[in-house]
């Protein structure tokens, strides 16, 4: 390491990631708020965390690592007390002859280092890592890593059959419990179970985000595989297709239904399982994000005897969330609703729910015709997934019928578009769709944690000439990160919407096949605001932030 005794300051300004008046500002701001010099700066905007690691690395002669992808040694995690790796933000990574390897965010923290050495009974070697890479480390090291190894124990080898014939009180039968235990405790949606070269990688998706929470030995992938497929009642035996099925659990009072997908790998299956609890209470549309105004456009739509709704977004956006809301505010006793879903996601009182079975002949077209002759006020159809089940769709709600039904495409205006692509007519369009829903899933910001930050320019510039002026304000937040959201800022989700109506301009346009974006256009032209804008309002309230939006929408992008 080249000269240790250099402040950070200094490197920073000699690497020409900050300026010096810039320095000097944050030394002032930290004398007055006690926080690292390295948060001052990425709070200030002037410097982001990668670049403060990145700079000290070079620097100091140190490597950069990234500790999402690379590997930790199980036996070195023993050398270091919990307590002191979060005390001092460090986690062990690896063994390097008789030295330990140690990530650290401050390589410049002797009594960090010295402290590890001590405990460590050996001398360190210090690597640069992000601060926020460190505590999501130490949460793998320290949580399900190290509650996976005391399960396991000294356990060598599972077979197969040790996992389908094993009691509950087998380790196999006990690791894949605790999987899904933390998971539900972690608000997981899904869990992904995937081989590598020298061990298994366990990762949830948590608000929409893929993170790692553990990892174990190679030898038990064939053993937890089996456990799992036996519980979805699959075929343990084969392994060169890929496979479905599902099973239901009762975890901690809960009822969890758990969607199972295998598919083969170079290395070995790997296991998707999506997670569902039925004994969540159903959302309402603010409780999902909808403000007043949108609520008011989209309950405009829903509230009409006939035609079509459509709510379109990519894969797990929330779309059925959103329709399934929808029929909770609508069902009531003079009212006869059928759905027809893929699959039954969610069971409402007084609604009748068909589940598609493709091999027994029930599609959604087939379930459409037939629901038509159910006399039927409101449909709702999981998909439109093909010109017949459009044009069912379509024909029903010209006929009388409130259907509702989702699409995947971008945004509302696309919506149009993709029907017409798929052959339909355009008078049949114009006359059957009577509005758009499209939305995107936001992360919300972690009450304990989130700061107030100074909104970009741009993004105000940009916001005043897509909304009403009144709406702006500059009261924008930043994530921070601590315990309590697993150190990522955000806690939740929410949804950001845009209502298309369809007026006679809109209308008109596809009566004339105009393009996505002069529908857009003209629907803004009458009052909607697009999704970006919704969620950079949300941003105004302290919601969500403006990369967590930006992330998420694509069009009409500012720049930051």
């Amino acid at each position: 390491m080249r000269n240790p005794r250099k402040r950070i300051g200094d490197i920073l300004v000699e690497s020409g990631v900050v300026t010096p008046e810039q320095l000097q500002e944050a030394l002032t701001r930290q004398r007055k708020t006690r926080e690292r010099l390295g948060r001052v700066l990425v709070e200030m905007r002037v410097a982001t965390e990668r670049q403060i690691a990145q700079a000290l690395a070079d620097q100091l002669g140190l490597r950069f690592v990234t500790l999402a992808s690379q590997r930790i040694d199980p036996a070195v995690i023993r050398l270091v007390p919990e307590g002191l790796a979060r005390k001092r933000r460090v986690v062990p990574v690896s063994a390097d002859g008789d030295s330990l390897v140690v990530a650290i965010a401050d390589p410049l923290d002797v009594f960090a280092i010295d402290d590890v050495a001590i405990a460590a009974r050996r001398s360190v070697k210090a690597v640069v890592a992000l601060e926020s890479d460190i505590a999501s480390a130490i949460e793998r090291a320290y949580g399900m890593g190290a509650a996976a190894q005391a399960v396991l124990g000294d356990v060598e080898e599972l077979t197969d059959a040790a996992a389908a014939e094993e009691g509950e009180d087998a380790p196999v039968v006990r690791l894949v419990n605790l999987l899904l235990e933390q998971a539900l405790k972690d608000r997981a949606s899904d869990v992904h179970i995937e081989p590598e070269e020298g061990e298994i990688r366990v990762r949830y998706r948590i608000d929409g985000v893929l993170q790692t929470v553990m990892q174990v030995p190679r030898n038990v992938h064939p053993a937890v595989i089996s456990r799992i497929k036996v519980l979805a009642r699959l075929n343990i035996a084969e392994r060169r297709l890929p496979q479905d099925g599902a099973f239901e659990v009762n975890l901690d009072g809960r009822a969890i239904d758990i969607r199972v997908a295998t598919i083969p790998t170079v290395l070995g299956e790997r296991v998707a399982l999506r997670l569902l609890d039925k004994t969540r209470g159903l959302l309402t549309l603010p409780d999902l994000g909808m403000d007043e105004a949108a609520q008011r456009r989209f309950e405009g739509l829903i509230r009409q005897p006939y035609g079509i709704v459509l709510v379109s977004g990519p894969t797990g956006s929330g779309k059925t969330t959103t329709l399934v809301s929808t029929l909770a505010l609508l069902n009531a006793a003079d009212k006869n609703i059928i759905t027809i879903e893929d699959p039954v996601e969610y069971q409402l009182p007084g609604v009748s729910h068909i589940q598609v079975n493709p091999r027994a002949g029930l599609t959604f077209a087939t379930g459409l015709r037939s629901i038509v002759r159910q006399d039927p006020d409101i449909i709702m159809v999981g998909e439109i997934r093909d010109v017949e089940t459009a044009e069912i769709a379509i024909h029903a709600s010209l006929t009388g019928h409130l259907v509702l039904t989702t699409i995947h495409t971008n945004d509302s205006s696309s919506a149009m578009s993709r029907l017409v692509d798929m052959g339909i007519e355009t008078f049949l369009i114009a006359s059957a769709v009577i509005g758009v829903a499209s939305q995107r899933l936001v992360r919300v910001l972690c009450p304990h944690c989130k700061r107030p930050v100074e909104a970009p320019p741009e993004i105000i510039l940009w916001l005043q000439s897509s909304v009403p002026e009144s709406l702006v304000d500059r009261a924008f937040h930043q994530a921070v990160g601590c315990p309590q959201c697993r150190h990522t800022g955000y806690r939740g989700r929410m949804a950001i919407f845009e209502i298309l109506v369809t007026t006679d301009a809109v209308r008109n346009l596809i009566l004339g096949r105009s393009s996505a974006a002069d529908i857009a256009e003209a629907a803004r032209a009458e009052g909607m605001i697009s999704m970006r804008a919704d969620g950079l309002l949300k941003a105004l309230r302290g919601l969500t932030t403006v990369e967590e939006v930006l992330r998420t929408t694509r069009v009409e992008e500012p720049t930051l």
